[in-house]
């Protein structure tokens, strides 16, 4: 079989790393394009996975998003014909399916935030397959037309599937002297150039703040962009470390004491590998984290001074699911 993957956010990477490693070893043929958008590209160089790069972020306009949105779709079209693809794959790239679609190739997309209204409206309805966590409600995908047989889930978290082969890397840590005694906390940037997060998260600045100042803790930030991470060193927060570029996220969230993320996925990862977290996230909340402060696994936090910050000691519960099953949903469309 011959497949083709599109990768456009650095989260991504992550989960297609592991159904990679299984369609080769299945003796598949696998192309992957991507975008240059925040770190996929360093994130793809670091897990050794090679990939034709077309086209980049829009920004935060709606017309710099279009035009990106049209622009890479005739890139992504222009390069995938003739190529002989018998299934694409994606998360929530819907200039995948729509491409897909388009030169008549099954494709299936996955995701785990339902509330990002024009990429589903046009990703889902393009897709032969839509991959969803069993968490989100299933009418809350049918504005978007997805019903049975399109619509397949799946029990968990995605990051329990590709991190299932996960263990830590303590040279994570090497690049700075980090005290033992300090509490280690990875904190995590809002989504800033996301349609569905425009409201700004004046939480966000107060927790980097709170814990900056903090002599008894390490805060490791890792930001999405570059004038994130400008701005977070330009605080001159003493406590704060921010890394030069991408590095092992999943390592040091589990060396951590607690993560504390505006964001989805960076939850998530703490939550699978067993990481008290704490959320932030100034969005509409999708079905899987109102799961997971229902049961009590994500923390909201609304105030800095409620964070606890205690070193953890013990060992930690990581929950592991077969990427496996992750993958033959994802080709049930075929």
């Amino acid at each position: 079989m011959r497949a083709w993957i599109d990768i456009t956010a650095p989260a991504h990477v992550l989960v297609f790393r592991p159904l990679i490693s299984l369609l080769r070893e299945r003796g598949d043929e696998i192309e992957v394009t991507s975008r240059d958008y925040a770190q996929t590209i360093q994130l793809l160089e670091l897990h050794g996975i090679d990939a034709e790069i077309l086209g980049a972020h829009g920004g935060r306009s709606r017309l710099g998003k279009a035009r990106s949105l049209f622009s890479r779709m005739h890139a992504l079209r222009s390069w995938a014909r003739g190529r002989s693809f018998d299934v694409a794959l994606a998360h929530g790239s819907h200039e995948l399916t729509m491409t897909a679609r388009r030169l008549g190739i099954p494709s299936a997309t996955t995701f785990d935030y339902e509330f990002a209204w024009l990429q589903h409206q046009l990703g889902c309805r393009a897709a032969t397959r839509v991959v969803v966590p069993e968490a989100i409600p299933p009418e809350r995908l049918e504005r978007y037309g997805v019903e049975e047989p399109k619509l397949r889930r799946y029990p968990g978290l995605k990051e329990e599937y590709y991190l299932a082969d996960f263990e830590p890397d303590r040279s994570a840590l090497d690049a700075w002297e980090i005290d033992p005694a300090r509490t280690l906390v990875v904190v995590r940037t809002p989504p800033d150039v996301s349609l569905y997060h425009r409201r700004s998260n004046p939480l966000f600045p107060q927790v980097l703040d709170h814990l900056g100042r903090n002599e008894s803790v390490h805060a490791i930030v890792l930001p999405r962009t570059p004038e994130q991470r400008d701005f977070v060193r330009g605080l001159g927060l003493p406590s704060v470390l921010v890394p030069e570029q991408a590095v092992d996220g999943q390592s040091l969230i589990a060396l951590s004491d607690l993560v504390v993320s505006a964001g989805g996925t960076m939850n998530r990862e703490a939550v699978a590998l067993g990481v008290p977290v704490y959320t932030t996230y100034g969005g509409r909340l999708g079905g899987v984290d109102e799961m997971l402060i229902r049961e009590s696994r994500l923390i909201p936090l609304s105030d800095p001074r409620a964070l606890d910050l205690r070193k953890r000691e013990g060992e930690r519960r990581q929950v592991r699911r077969d990427p496996a099953e992750m993958l033959d949903l994802l080709l049930s469309g075929l």
